[in-house]
């Protein structure tokens, strides 16, 4: 048995990829009258439409009913994720408990597994993370990610993969973290700039330039660059600069067009880059497409003003 904390577009697409391999699958959703709703339609509606859920995912109202299986994923947006571990009945420390969010926690600025490994602290912590979208998975569709945890993860790797979803193993963890995190904030300022009009050579430029960011926070901290060129950080910064199915990339249109963006929806890019624009400041690091990004969202800058500081910083070699 696997258990998936957290019945969203991610979660729940992970039951249905996991349950067609022929595991048994048991799902926790918060919402009570979203339990009732998914086990009487087979479906869950607003998160995946269209997507049924095999027979043998069962979904829980309450998460003890989740523990006790082979792993544990904790598939809820990454400032929820201290207080779902929290909630969590002690449970045997060789159950593995897997991140499947992206961010730094606003609080302790630590990331997915550290904050895991802090709470519970003898339990093996990892994290899945990669370029996907949760209807591409959901339908089958092939998709690679990236497990990383600091012990030997390779009967997690083998248990998590399945015919449709490839698995490929590090022990970086602050690569895969910082990865999965940093390249959601570039996606906003991506979506920004075709937002605002400014065309695609722009939108290449400013990935090209927050890539750079990502390498050196996460250079900084411990990460490898080989993990930052691979699923977890390049392959995910792709997927989320240039498509709409992102939800950071949708809301730096928004900013860019001057709109108003949905507040019901979670677009992690935001928190992530407040977060670590402390973290880069007490580092010294300048990471100025982070810190117009965090600007803008928090509305302390005007956009034009945002694009001239870019554009007039001090010329240098690449």
């Amino acid at each position: 048995m696997i258990g998936i904390a957290g019945a969203g577009a991610f979660g729940t697409a992970l039951a249905v990829a996991f349950a067609r391999s022929g595991c048994e699958v048991r799902l926790w959703a918060r919402d009570p009258d979203l339990v009732r709703y998914m086990r009487d339609t087979r479906r869950n509606g607003t998160a995946l439409p269209g997507v049924n859920l095999p027979e043998n995912v069962s979904v829980h109202a309450e998460i003890a009913e989740i523990c006790g299986g082979k792993a544990l994923l904790l598939a809820m947006p990454m400032q929820a994720l201290g207080g779902a571990l929290d909630a969590l009945p002690q449970i045997d420390d060789r159950q593995p408990l897997v991140a499947c969010c992206k961010g730094v926690d606003l609080a302790t600025l630590r990331g997915p597994v550290a904050v895991i490994e802090a709470r519970r602290p003898g339990a093996q912590a990892a994290i899945l993370t990669g370029p996907s979208f949760a209807v591409d998975i959901a339908r089958g569709l092939p998709t690679a990610l990236t497990l990383a945890t600091r012990g030997d993860g390779a009967a997690l790797q083998e248990l998590l993969s399945t015919p449709t979803l490839r698995l490929y193993r590090t022990d970086d963890v602050i690569g895969a973290e910082l990865g999965g995190a940093l390249k959601n904030v570039i996606a906003i300022a991506a979506g920004t700039v075709i937002g605002a009009g400014l065309g695609d050579s722009a939108r290449a430029a400013l990935m090209t330039r927050g890539y750079a960011e990502m390498v050196r926070l996460a250079g900084s901290l411990g990460a490898r660059p080989e993990t930052l060129a691979g699923l977890s950080g390049f392959g995910d910064l792709v997927l989320t600069c240039t498509s709409a199915q992102s939800r950071n990339f949708r809301y730096g249109c928004a900013l860019g067009r001057g709109e108003a963006f949905d507040p019901k929806v979670t677009v992690e890019g935001v928190a992530t880059a407040r977060a670590v624009v402390k973290l880069a400041n007490g580092m010294g690091i300048d990471m100025p497409v982070t810190a117009m990004v965090n600007a803008l969202a928090l509305g302390k800058i005007a956009l034009n003003d945002a694009i001239g500081l870019l554009m007039n910083r001090p010329l240098k070699q690449e």
